[in-house]
């Protein structure tokens, strides 16, 4: 009897020890992601993966998109807000869109209030990330956390400072205290955009980004603000779209839940899967039909 009771917890013990065992070998180091306008034609990118595993081959290293447009700061900011939110919390997100490097942008580490750290230019790639999940503390990139040796190189930052901090980070090799100095008041550089609001009768917003593939346009008017305007599926609302002063697009256009409660080439209005007021045409590309681009230059005011 005493026997079976000692074999049954030998072997929880080494189901527990295993347990332990796995997370500390396994799970010990954070989900390293990379986001760049660099493209994956050159070798920037192996270049930067590279660094990184040399801080720690155990390092798991995930592709976030290469394909920012280039200097193209707003799209970076979108597209980390739209994915982060679906990364464990320690994930560290290396970013690097950065058409003033070398000059004195800071180079910095955010960590938010939903345990994410982004590792970048300060030069507003973190405004949305910043607003959806709070501040908790912003560090300044010291000398010491760069590739050895790399001094003399100005231009590509993603490789000799980001990568370099960012796989120590993820490895648990340094903490915040290990990055360099607080940035006073956790300043960070802001991007100015329009912000979705209802007023007078007139539901307004930005045309945040283009679902590239399908020329679909995606707005920041949240499903909650665009409540207000009163829409039912299948009203008729007047569209009006603009490139800062110049109307870019008027039309009437019809509210529905997919595609397919139009008919094909027809455009409509829908909440996307972010459930966020998007504008398409139906089997069409509606930014290329009707000339229309995204970012803090676009707005699109809704009305019935």
């Amino acid at each position: 009897m005493l026997r079976k009771i000692f074999l049954t917890i030998l072997f929880f013990f080494l189901i527990a020890l295993a347990g332990v065992i796995y997370v500390f070998r396994y799970r010990s180091e954070s989900a390293l992601v990379l986001m760049t306008d660099f493209g994956t034609k050159d070798g920037a990118v192996a270049a930067m993966k590279g660094v990184a595993l040399q801080q720690s081959g155990k390092l798991v290293i995930h592709d976030l998109t290469h394909d920012i447009p280039a200097f193209n700061i707003w799209e970076g900011a979108y597209r980390l807000q739209q994915t982060a939110p679906y990364w464990e919390e320690g994930t560290v997100f290396v970013c690097v869109v950065d058409p003033g490097v070398g000059t004195d942008r800071k180079s910095i580490v955010l960590k938010t209030k939903a345990n994410h750290y982004y590792v970048g230019p300060d030069n507003g790639l973190f405004t949305l990330v910043a607003e959806r999940e709070g501040v908790d503390e912003v560090r300044e990139i010291s000398s010491a956390n760069r590739l050895p040796d790399s001094q003399g190189s100005y231009t590509f930052h993603g490789r000799d400072v980001f990568a370099f901090t960012g796989a120590k980070l993820a490895a648990d090799m340094i903490d915040l205290d290990g990055v360099g100095a607080s940035v006073p008041g956790n300043q960070l550089v802001r991007l100015a955009y329009p912000r979705p609001a209802f007023k007078n009768k007139v539901l307004s917003g930005g045309i945040a980004i283009l679902d590239i593939k399908y020329g679909n346009l995606w707005t920041n008017i949240d499903e909650k603000t665009f409540k207000l305007l009163g829409a039912k599926e299948g009203d008729s609302l007047q569209v009006k779209i603009y490139e800062n002063d110049r109307l870019a697009y008027q039309g009437q256009v019809l509210f529905g839940h997919t595609f397919g409660d139009v008919k094909e080439g027809e455009n409509i209005l829908y909440l996307n899967s972010l459930m966020n007021l998007s504008l398409g045409i139906n089997m069409g590309n509606f930014a290329n039909t009707y000339k229309i681009g995204s970012g803090t230059d676009w707005r699109i005011e809704v009305s019935r």
